[in-house]
């Protein structure tokens, strides 16, 4: 049977797919188990796009128990080069506000146990994660942004918890004394994972609280869920944009370090 393919992939929450005038559901199995749903292949500007909810259509699947493993092998499996991925975060500081963007370049996972390499041998692989996002994929990003006037940081430290609790204040007073700039519970493996079978990803978090609130300031409460999910629909249609805007200009050639990843990384 004839399975769709698609250049480039986004991961996010429900609902990306009823975007797209026409779409085709393709069901993938994988050595790893099971994708979170289904992938939606469709078309950007000329260009074949698959999405994949990445906590399912029903939203199932917590950060904790996501299969990031067999959610980025479909990806590749479908023929995706590049992948997007936004995510609703939380800000660690004041100046990073409320309905911004944050193309991160760099993340630290605090998560446990999460199946976060595709390499358990016997051949020892170990693919650098120094600059874990793609710079030209990022660059991209950013510059749509800017063009359509969303609130763009071109760079940013993401800290992932392994969720589904939020921080505690102490917690969240270590982040932010660290100099990390944003928070979530998904951008870690699977921006790692891309790396690891040499795909361009860059991670797009969206601001939808300020954490715990911030130091010193009563007026802003910490997070929860409700006031997440409102202000990530008010996002909703600022994404879609930006995505419209930059998926049909992603023909930049792959000579960034995504694309030869594993070169020198095998024993």
């Amino acid at each position: 049977m004839r399975v769709a393919q698609a250049e480039i992939g986004v991961f996010g929450g429900s609902g990306f797919y009823s975007f797209l005038d026409e779409v085709e559901e393709v069901v993938l199995e994988t050595p790893y188990g099971p994708p979170s749903d289904s992938y939606f292949v469709g078309e950007i500007g000329g260009k074949r796009v698959a999405f994949l909810p990445r906590h399912g259509r029903r939203h199932l699947h917590p950060p904790h128990m996501i299969n990031y493993r067999a959610n980025v092998w479909g990806m590749k499996a479908l023929g995706v080069t590049k992948i997007i991925g936004p995510c609703a975060s939380g800000s660690l500081k004041r100046e990073v506000g409320l309905g911004s963007f944050v193309v991160c370049d760099q993340f630290v996972d605090r998560t446990n146990a999460r199946r976060d390499t595709f390499y358990d041998g016997p051949i020892s692989t170990h693919v650098s994660a120094a600059d874990p996002y793609c710079p030209t994929l990022r660059a991209a990003l950013v510059g749509a942004g800017k063009d359509l006037g969303i609130t763009m940081h071109e760079r940013g430290t993401v800290v992932v918890i392994q969720g589904p609790r939020f921080s505690t204040r102490a917690e969240s007073r270590w982040f932010s004394a660290s100099g990390w700039d944003v928070i979530n519970m998904t951008a870690y493996p699977e921006g790692y994972l891309a790396r690891e079978l040499e795909l361009c990803y860059a991670n797009v978090s969206l601001i939808t609280d300020y954490d715990v609130g911030v130091a010193g300031d009563p007026s802003i409460p910490p997070v929860s869920h409700h006031d997440v999910v409102k202000v990530f629909e008010d996002n909703n249609a600022r994404l879609r944009e930006l995505l419209f805007a930059v998926i049909p200009t992603l023909d930049h050639p792959r000579d960034c370090p995504c694309a030869s990843a594993l070169a020198g990384a095998r024993m």
